[in-house]
Formats: C-alpha cells, sequence, structure tokens
C-alpha cells in the first residue's frame, strides 16, 4: 500500500490510525533517511497508543530504547542507528520487546532479528517539501483495509 501524504498533519494522523490496529507482538519498522518524519509518525503512534495525547516522546537516539506502558502492554520504541550490532541487542530487551509492541528506527541495523511479520513503513521524499510518500509493506491486505487516513 502506498500512502501520498501532504503534510506533518497527515503524518501524524497515519501515526495515529496505526496506533489503532496494533497489539502485543506487532513490529513497525520505521525506514526513511533524516528528516522523512519518522520521529513525528512515532510520537503520534505512541500518544494514541497510551492515550496521552500530551505524552513527551523524545528521539532514542541516544538511549536507543524508550518504553511506555500502553493500555494494550509495553511499547518499546528503538532507535538502531548507533548500534554496534545485532548481538547488542541482547542488552537493549530485545526478546521482551518482540512480545510487546515494537516501533524500530533504521531496523536494517537489526538485521535476520527482526520479527517476522512485521510491518515495514517506508517514508520518502513527496513532489513537495512537506509532501511524503509511504509504503506500508508485510501485513495482510484486509488488516491494512481498516487503516483510516
Amino acid at each position: 500500500m502506498r500512502l501520498y501524504l501532504k503534510n506533518q498533519l497527515d503524518t501524524e494522523a497515519l501515526g495515529a490510525s496505526l496506533a489503532t490496529l496494533c497489539s502485543p507482538g506487532d513490529c513497525l519498522a520505521l525506514d526513511g533517511s533524516y528528516g522523512m518524519g519518522k520521529s513525528t509518525f512515532a510520537r503520534s503512534f505512541l500518544r494514541a497508543l497510551t492515550g496521552d495525547v500530551a505524552l513527551d516522546v523524545p528521539s532514542p537516539s541516544f538511549p536507543i530504547l524508550l518504553t511506555y506502558d500502553t493500555p494494550a502492554g509495553p511499547a518499546f520504541h528503538y532507535d538502531l542507528w548507533r548500534l554496534e550490532g545485532p548481538d547488542a541487542l541482547d542488552e537493549l530487551d530485545w526478546d521482551a520487546a518482540c512480545e510487546g509492541i515494537m516501533l524500530v528506527e533504521w531496523p536494517e541495523r537489526a538485521e535476520d532479528m527482526l520479527p517476522n511479520g512485521a510491518l515495514h513503513v517506508t517514508f520518502e521524499q513527496g513532489a513537495g517539501e512537506d509532501e511524503r510518500v509511504v509504503s506500508l509493506t508485510g501485513w495482510p491486505d484486509a488488516r491494512l483495509a481498516k487503516l483510516k487516513v
């Protein structure tokens, strides 16, 4: 599925909508270069998942992992940019995270440890400065059909 987002509000709406479709065991792999909206998406997703529209959602770039309590169970937000290799995931609650809901930025750094069935959310530059093209792959079409954007 490909979506065309006109602005940051559309990116936030996508994050909030996908949060309603997630349950424990789901992983969202956020792909895209710097500045494409991964952090904006993650912030909106986690606010919707926790039910707290004012939730402070900093980037996990330096701690690599931030966790959140949600009504659906624990959510794990990873930024693997600085990860020294997939073996380091053992020290970052990776196995426990696979049981919860995961957001993984720079998922290629997890190599083959990324859970099977992850939804790959790929952000690319659109025609305008604030526009994005987002590709969603890895979930059945029937599940993605419930997406409201």
